[in-house]
C-alpha cells in the first residue's frame, strides 16, 4: 500500500468523522476546527499505534500511545478494536482497554472507563460495545460484557452485566429503565 492510497484513506476517514461529529455535537462551528478535538487527535494518535501494533512493534505502538495519552488526556490502548466515528467528546479521563471492541457511530464522554474487572483470568477482559451507543460522562463499562447496539448508558452508571440492544440504562449497578 503506497502512501498515497494511506493518504486517501485517512482523509476520508476524517471527513465522515468530521461529518459524524456535526451531527452529535452543538457546539461545532467550522470545518476545521473538528481537528483540534482531543477526541479527533486520540483517535489518530490510535490509528497509528494500532498499523505498527498489529505488525508486531509493540513497544513503538504503546510509546505512540503513551505519547497520546500526555497529549489528549485520553488512553486507548492499540489492541483495541473501533469501528468508524467514534466521537470522544471532552474525552479528558477516558480508558479504553485491550481488549475492548467498540462498533460503529458511537459517542463517548469524558470520565469513560471501558475496562476489565479481576475475575477475568482470560484473554478478552474488556467490553465489546455496539454501534450507534451513547456513554455518558464518568460511566464505567468492566469486564467483559456485551452493550448492544443503540444504547444509552446514563452519567456515572457502572455496567458489570450484558446489555440488550435498544435499551437505556442508568445507576450503579446499571439497569434497564427504557426498552425501545
Amino acid at each position: 500500500m503506497n502512501i498515497y492510497k494511506i493518504g486517501d484513506i485517512m482523509f476520508k476517514y476524517l471527513k465522515d468523522l468530521k461529518q459524524f461529529i456535526k451531527l452529535n455535537d452543538p457546539s461545532f462551528k467550522g470545518n476545521f476546527e473538528f481537528l483540534l478535538y482531543p477526541g479527533v487527535k486520540a483517535i489518530i494518535y490510535y490509528h497509528i499505534s494500532r498499523f505498527f501494533y498489529l505488525r508486531g512493534f509493540y513497544y513503538i505502538s504503546r510509546r505512540i500511545m503513551e505519547h497520546a495519552k500526555r497529549k489528549t488526556g485520553i488512553e486507548i490502548h492499540p489492541g483495541a478494536v473501533i469501528g468508524k466515528n467514534l466521537f470522544i467528546d471532552h474525552g479528558f479521563g477516558v480508558v479504553i482497554g485491550e481488549t475492548c471492541v467498540i462498533g460503529d457511530n458511537v459517542v463517548i464522554f469524558q470520565g469513560v472507563t471501558l475496562g476489565s474487572t479481576l475475575k477475568e483470568n482470560t484473554f478478552k477482559r474488556h467490553p465489546n460495545i455496539g454501534s450507534n451507543v451513547i456513554i455518558g460522562s464518568g460511566a464505567k463499562v468492566l469486564g467483559n460484557v456485551t452493550i448492544g447496539s443503540n444504547v444509552k448508558i446514563g452519567a456515572n452508571s457502572v455496567v458489570i452485566d450484558n446489555i440488550e440492544s435498544n435499551s437505556t440504562v442508568v445507576g450503579i449497578k446499571a439497569k434497564v429503565v427504557k426498552k425501545n
